[in-house]
């Protein structure tokens, strides 16, 4: 599954995707990981929940965001849900690649059975076609 929590900047995306990770580790039986531009939420979420800061990484592509990804899921199989913040800045998308993107991420969670909880900093009604089939909440 692929939640998107979209909406313009200072709507709560963020929030609501911290809330989101810590009352899932609650009960998780795999692993969560956390990904965002920084460190700066690292006091905001439970010790349980992996925080990765894309700062520490030199991703300048999208291509290079998308082997991470692979990367960090082909090293532990028991990540069950994954939530990126920022999204569109940590994977070096823009408005004209996203549906690339959003349908490269589905596979992944198709593939390994992985919730993936996007923020994306754009209106629900601007996202590309291929969200329409993913839950969207929009803030």
């Amino acid at each position: 599954m692929v939640q998107i929590i979209s909406g313009t900047n200072g709507k709560g995306k963020s929030s609501y995707l911290l809330d989101s990770a810590n009352t899932a580790i609650k009960e998780a039986r795999g692993d969560i990981v956390f990904i965002d531009k920084s460190s700066n939420k690292m006091h905001d979420l439970s010790n349980r929940v992996r925080l990765l800061d894309m700062s520490a990484y030199r991703i300048a592509s999208y291509d290079n965001f998308i082997g991470f990804i692979y990367g960090v899921i082909s090293q532990n199989y028991d990540i069950e849900k994954i939530y990126i913040d920022n999204f569109i800045k940590v994977s070096c998308t823009n408005k004209d690649n996203i549906g690339k993107a959003l349908e490269d991420i589905q596979r992944v969670s198709e593939m390994r059975s992985i919730d993936f909880f996007l923020g994306i900093s754009m209106d629900a009604a601007d996202l590309p076609e291929v969200s329409k089939s993913m839950d969207i909440v929009a803030l």
